[in-house]
């Protein structure tokens, strides 16, 4: 066995990632500069044996991975060991051992960090014609997601204390801030499901830079607060929200009416939450003057009627009602892109059985969908179209099929054909225009009729055991 040697990125990375670059196994070099794998490893004082899976490689493997529908590792190592022999090369062992000894030894800020690069990219390269009046439209949104029940998992994301010990599983909530361009994971933010400073706003607050001088914020009514659209203001940005009514009511007949169903509102500053120091207090205006917008539902079949919108935009020769009607109507984005991600790549239920695994795992899915993302982006250059309008499932399909393939070419000249035709296909599938769709929150296909397991599994197997 080798001993471990420290890495020097300038020579094994650089030449790792040139192979790979020229259609030897990652056909998305593009979107994962090797200058930024550098800095981030030697930021990071990572050693790898001098052996097959350096940083690219092992990069490669764990997209790879992820991209795949099924998560396994021996898929992947399978693949790996497929792809040696068709090159003509020994190929590697079948045994998982190296493949998960190296992707745990991958820095999750690493990770981190080309997640961000990749979803961030394609936005600074956005046409003026996909923003919304020339600026950056952010969503954010929350979710949870499960993982396996074991006891480091569970230690640090516990369970809900609603479950019993035992029947449960890990949970972990998850916040991310989202481009509505061009559909893209920004950055985002995970903790635990329940305690103390562990909800969506207080990891919404953790992402300092996720809002930058021009940005507009739109979110739901659990991000309308006096505190969210100060801070958004302090940084340049403009909120678009919709307004609790039972936290503040609104009576248009009353302040400054700027049309029928539109008018201005003023917000006294409440009292300094236990989270936020007093220093931090005093910075913070006492009066913030807010737009009520009052937005009515007519799609048949929705359960609300009326919906009332709060922004910062107060202008209404800049923004009209009917325009930030429309664009709280686009914040059901963050629905679809969580359901990208939770469905088409499968992180509804992660695989690590460390609380390390599960994070790296988690910006590991945020980098593939990035990548789809920055591919679609691509093609609806190409196209002539946004991006929001392909489909995100079916870009997906087209890179899993053209993979193998860019895998194996050759030449650069044959890579850079499957490339284009991979792009060509992609903006071909069409994301399906289902306006004012409604459908029941119901399935007709019934679950297999098995018991609920309402013991802990190591009980309930020992109970078995004892059965004569």
């Amino acid at each position: 066995m080798s001993p471990a040697t420290p890495l020097l990125p300038a020579r094994q990375v650089a030449s790792t990632c040139r192979q790979l670059q020229h259609g030897e196994g990652l056909p998305f070099a593009d979107y994962l500069p090797k200058e930024r794998i550098h800095q981030a490893l030697r930021q990071a004082g990572l050693s790898f044996r001098d052996r097959l899976f350096c940083p690219a490689l092992t990069l490669w493997a764990f997209l790879s991975q992820v991209l795949d529908r099924d998560h396994s590792c021996r898929q992947v190592v399978a693949r790996l060991c497929a792809w040696l022999t068709a090159q003509g090369r020994r190929p590697c062992s079948a045994n998982t051992g190296a493949y998960c000894k190296a992707r745990s030894r991958l820095p999750e800020a690493l990770l981190r960090q080309l997640a961000r690069d990749t979803g961030r990219t394609p936005l600074t390269q956005a046409p003026d014609s996909w923003l919304w009046k020339g600026r950056c439209v952010k969503i954010v949104d929350g979710t949870c997601i499960s993982m396996p029940d074991t006891e480091a998992n569970q230690k640090a994301y516990p369970q809900p204390s609603k479950q019993k010990p035992g029947l449960g599983f890990p949970m972990i909530r998850l916040v991310v801030v989202f481009s509505l361009a061009v559909g893209t994971a920004l950055d985002a933010a995970f903790g635990r499901y329940e305690g103390a400073q562990t909800g969506e706003l207080a990891l919404f607050r953790t992402l300092d830079d996720a809002l930058e001088s021009g940005d507009v914020l739109l979110a739901d009514r659990a991000y309308c607060t006096y505190f969210v659209v100060a801070a958004a203001l302090a940084r340049g940005a403009d909120a678009v929200l919709r307004l609790c009514k039972r936290r503040r009511p609104v009576n248009f007949r009353t302040g400054w009416r700027l049309g029928p169903g539109d008018t201005l509102v003023r917000w006294q500053r409440p009292q300094r939450p236990e989270w936020m120091s007093r220093e931090e207090y005093e910075f913070i205006p006492e009066i913030l003057i807010m737009r009520i917008v009052r937005v009515r539902v007519t799609a048949r079949g929705c359960r609300t009627k009326v919906v009332q919108v709060a922004t910062t935009l107060l202008d209404p020769s800049q923004a009209r009602s009917e325009d930030i009607a429309d664009l709280y109507k686009a914040r059901w984005h963050a629905e679809l892109d969580l359901r990208s991600l939770k469905q088409a790549l499968q992180l509804d239920v992660l695989r690590g059985r460390s609380p390390d695994m599960v994070r790296k795992e988690l910006w590991a899915h945020l980098l593939a969908y990035n990548v789809v993302r920055g591919l679609l982006a691509q093609a609806a250059r190409e196209k002539g179209v946004r991006p929001r309008e392909l489909s995100f499932t079916g870009g997906l399909q087209t890179l899993n099929a053209f993979l193998p393939y860019l895998g194996m070419a050759t030449s650069v000249a044959e890579w850079s054909r499957l490339w284009a035709e991979m792009v060509r296909a992609m903006g071909q599938h069409r994301a399906g225009n289902r306006p004012g769709r409604c459908e029941p929150r119901a399935k007709k296909r019934g679950p297999k009729k098995y018991n609920r397991l309402r013991e802990p599994r190591k009980k309930a197997r020992a109970r078995l055991m004892t059965k004569t």
